[in-house]
């Protein structure tokens, strides 16, 4: 391929970033294809008879509309994805907000009930019914618990927040306390767990 026709391309590849935010459109390439551009124009050899051209010419007409069709087809996927990318960050939340929305909804309910009665029996039925139930969404949500306690100290699961003394042999080098409970979220951890551990 020449350096011109190598120019040529360069340049439409650049018209085509220069498009709007839209998806090129039929009509925008065919404006590239029939660029008046005098750098579109390939020499071809001035011997050999005026059929070989002829068929040089095609060919290279047939392989020019390709390349601007691939190139625009990749341009409207890049775009595409860009915009279904950014739709996802912004909706991603939207599920755990609504799950979210229905324990929300409880403990409005359970603060009505507190105002209402001095049933301390009452009262914490309520509240035990708003933290299941926030467990329970958690859960269908991939969120699990962590279950951290008298486990060896991992430094890839646990944060050490201090050392005290282990109140048995068996637990040295362990965790004794949970300050801070370590969670996972479809089975990579998302927040490691506060720990006492055990010398």
């Amino acid at each position: 391929m020449s350096e011109q026709k190598a120019d040529n391309i360069g340049n439409e590849h650049e018209n085509t970033d220069n498009l709007s935010q839209n998806e090129i459109t039929e009509e925008a390439l065919a404006s590239m294809l029939n660029t008046d551009d005098s750098r579109s124009t390939v020499n071809l050899p001035d011997d050999g008879d005026d059929e070989e051209k002829e068929k040089m010419a095609a060919e290279i007409a047939e392989l020019k509309d390709k390349l601007l069709r691939h190139v625009a087809e990749f341009e409207n996927y890049r775009r595409r994805v860009a915009r279904e990318s950014n739709e996802l960050r912004q909706t991603a939340g939207k599920e755990v907000i609504q799950s979210m929305l229905e324990v929300l909804d409880d403990m409005d309910r359970a603060e009505k009930q507190i105002e209402n009665t001095t049933d301390v029996t009452v009262i914490k039925e309520g509240i035990s019914l708003v933290f299941n139930k926030m467990k329970h969404n958690m859960q269908q949500k991939g969120v699990k618990k962590m279950d951290a306690m008298h486990t060896e100290f991992d430094a890839d699961l646990h944060e050490a927040i201090t050392e005290i003394p282990a109140p048995s042999e068996d637990l040295a080098g362990k965790v004794i306390d949970v300050v801070e409970s370590g969670y996972y979220l479809n089975d990579k951890l998302i927040r490691f767990a506060k720990v006492v551990v055990g010398k």
